[in-house]
């Protein structure tokens, strides 16, 4: 009799170990996308913001003029970040880029000023671009405006085919994911199935019936979802230490939004699945218990 008990206990001890790992690894493919797609999201700011649009100044243009031009520009609304870039310092960084300096051949500085704009990533667009550029030209001595056109329609063409993908394959992943959950406490729970028809029997209701699997389930999907937080906690770490520069697309919000999401993710699908499963050993006869 010993023996059986021992041997139902390390049975049993053995299910949820097996549900635990199971269900820790369909959590990390969730948070995986989860992250994902917060990432791309921030990739894409990240990307349009550093989008840079070119003023070309008038040749006269003095330093104070242009100073005072920055600071009119600086306050409009699709405005990021702004750079001047003088006469002197065109001269100096080509002089270095070319290792000869121009003016001694030409007998001047051959380079206008310039202002480098970032913008507002709401604002990196084709339309946006057209109207801004209209508007800037409308500043005193202000000469050419240019941009990389076809550089902004494939960022944006880019960034959109990521977003659709990443939401399909969110949407698929959680589908997949819930069939996996579901199957894996299934089968603990058909285990025990007879024992739920004898406390039917007994006359408890289901409400008691269902609620220490339903919590067991919930202990499990906790237990998972801090090994799945673990586990993508060492991956990021990993490309942390490879790449550094990530921090600038990956911050904490996000870290924070895929572990609380996977933690989510954990409790209700497994509560949800074990409720289910309960639900339907309930509702069998006894004769069809022994069919399945």
């Amino acid at each position: 009799m010993g023996k059986k008990r021992k041997t139902s206990r390390n049975r049993h001890g053995l299910q949820v170990i097996t549900l635990c790992i199971s269900t820790a690894m369909v959590l990390v493919l969730l948070g995986m996308v989860v992250f994902s797609v917060l990432t791309a999201r921030n990739l894409s700011t990240y990307v349009k913001e550093n989008l840079v649009v070119t003023m070309m100044l008038q040749d006269d243009i003095t330093n104070p003029e242009a100073q005072q031009l920055c600071s009119m520009i600086h306050h409009r609304p699709y405005i990021n970040k702004i750079t001047y870039i003088s006469k002197e310092a065109a001269l100096k960084e080509q002089t270095e880029a070319m290792g000869t300096d121009p003016s001694e051949f030409i007998g001047a500085n051959p380079f206008l000023a310039s202002i480098e704009l970032q913008l507002k990533a709401d604002y990196a667009n084709t339309d946006s671009l057209k109207w801004i550029t209209k508007e800037l030209k409308k500043y005193p001595k202000v000469g050419d405006i240019t941009y990389q056109q076809a550089l902004v329609n494939s960022v944006n063409d880019n960034l959109q085919k990521i977003s659709l993908v990443l939401l399909v394959l969110a949407v698929l992943l959680t589908f997949v994911s819930f069939s996996l959950i579901n199957n894996t406490v299934r089968l603990g729970i058909y285990a025990r199935r007879f024992s739920i028809h004898t406390m039917k029997l007994v006359g408890a209701s289901w409400g008691f019936i269902r609620y220490p699997f339903v919590m067991r389930a919930i202990v499990v999907g906790m237990i998972a979802a801090f090994v799945a937080i673990a586990v993508l906690g060492t991956c990021l770490y990993a490309l942390y230490s490879y790449e550094p520069g990530i921090l600038t697309v990956v911050t904490w919000e996000i870290v924070a939004i895929t572990a609380i999401s996977v933690f989510l993710f954990g409790i209700i699908i497994t509560a949800i699945c074990s409720s289910l499963s309960v639900n339907k050993f309930l509702k069998m006869k006894a004769g069809d218990l022994y069919k399945i």
